[in-house]
């Protein structure tokens, strides 16, 4: 008997997938050659590295020559950022960002600042969304980079990002994308998205922590933020992860293959999650974009309770994420939601639920009876 809480947390981190274990275990074992060492056992992972390349550029459309490869996608992103800024320091001083940004892209955006950099954050609306009349006002001929995420993590909602990138290319500015929480679960082409410079992170699609990868074509002004040897274009020193390169290059050719299918699935338990828990609790809000939004993800706020108590009250049977953040013994809400000027109660009451690859309907059936009954109970209580 499985006594495992039910895992919809998946935009947190997903398993790895068994097939990407099984191609990364040899490379841990027998064929564990440096891929710069010129005998056999360098060639066969420097083979390897290059193989797995290929596959990461696949699920982007991008050419495996253009992908930097990275320890995560904090690094990547502050590799585009900081990078970006070396190249054009003495040409661009302006730099711009969404309201709903990741840490690893907010933080270097306000290092940046703190040094002299102008910084315009983009606010967003109340799915979410960038104003695309703000980035019009805020993208101006001294820009060096817009950064702004394919997808959110806490919601779900989708960006405007090629509208975007089309008004930061009109203006001679680089047009930085992280598709962390994309990447795997919707289709992505670099090319349609205007992206000159874009973020993965391998366990966000099945692969191991500890690798992601950033798409650099050449051309695009990006100076390393590390010293070190030539590794990946001199862009990313220090000898190549080759397990957990390997594992992401399956991973990524695994999310490329059923893309479509799985997205359809997704989508259809997260819609039948979504109708059980409306049916069942009056006043339930859905936060986010109605339908631009990752198929998988269900940010719902349950009216009367703090999201924090229903998970509690749901556990052992349900692992997921809550609107808030807990600081010295109290609650506060997730800049995200804060972004998109939500009433605190609404923003207090919030859960993420994000299915994955492994979800199934009995789990999604089971999740939802626990989270009416935890809710009904903490409602009669408070009530």
């Amino acid at each position: 008997m499985n006594d495992l809480p039910i895992y919809l947390d998946y935009n947190a981190t997903t398993p790895v997938d068994p097939l990407a274990a099984q191609a990364l275990e040899p490379w841990l074992r027998e064929r564990f050659g440096n891929p710069s060492s010129a005998h056999l056992y360098g060639k066969e992972a420097k083979a390897a590295v290059e193989t797995a390349r290929a596959e990461v550029a696949a699920l982007i459309g991008g050419r495996p020559e253009d992908m930097v490869f990275c320890g995560s996608a904090t690094e990547a992103n502050n590799l585009a950022i900081f990078g970006v800024a070396r190249a054009l320091r003495g040409e661009r001083r302006h730099l711009v960002t969404s309201a709903v940004e990741h840490p690893s892209v907010m933080q270097p955006m306000r290092w940046l600042e703190a040094e002299g950099w102008q910084l315009t954050v983009l606010p967003v609306d109340g799915t979410g969304r960038v104003r695309m009349e703000a980035a019009a006002h805020a993208i101006r001929r001294d820009t060096a980079l817009i950064s702004v995420m394919l997808a959110n993590n806490e919601t779900g909602t989708m960006q405007p990002v090629s509208e975007i990138a089309a008004l930061a290319h009109a203006r001679g500015a680089f047009m930085h994308v992280d598709a962390a929480q994309g990447a795997g679960k919707i289709p992505i082409d670099v090319h349609d998205l205007g992206a000159d410079l874009l973020t993965l992170a391998g366990h966000k699609f099945y692969a191991p922590k500890g690798v992601g990868a950033l798409y650099v074509p050449t051309g695009t002004p990006v100076l390393p933020i590390m010293a070190g040897a030539g590794h990946e274009r001199g862009l990313r020193p220090g000898t190549e992860n080759v397990p957990h390169i390997v594992a992401l290059g399956t991973a990524a050719r695994l999310a490329q293959e059923g893309l479509a299918r799985e997205a359809a699935r997704l989508q259809q338990l997260r819609d039948a999650l979504h109708e059980r828990l409306v049916i069942a609790i009056p006043g339930l809000l859905l936060n986010g974009h109605p339908t631009e939004r990752l198929p998988n993800t269900l940010n719902l706020s349950f009216p009367g309770v703090a999201g924090w108590q229903l998970l509690l009250a749901a556990t052992p049977e349900i692992a997921a994420s809550t609107g808030s953040a807990c600081h010295a013994g109290g609650h506060t809400v997730s800049d995200v939601l804060a972004a998109m000027s939500m009433p605190q109660e609404q923003a207090l009451s919030a859960i993420r639920l994000s299915l994955g690859r492994f979800t199934t309907t009995a789990e999604i059936d089971e999740a939802a009876n626990a989270l009416i009954n935890a809710w009904r109970g903490l409602a009669g209580a408070v009530g």
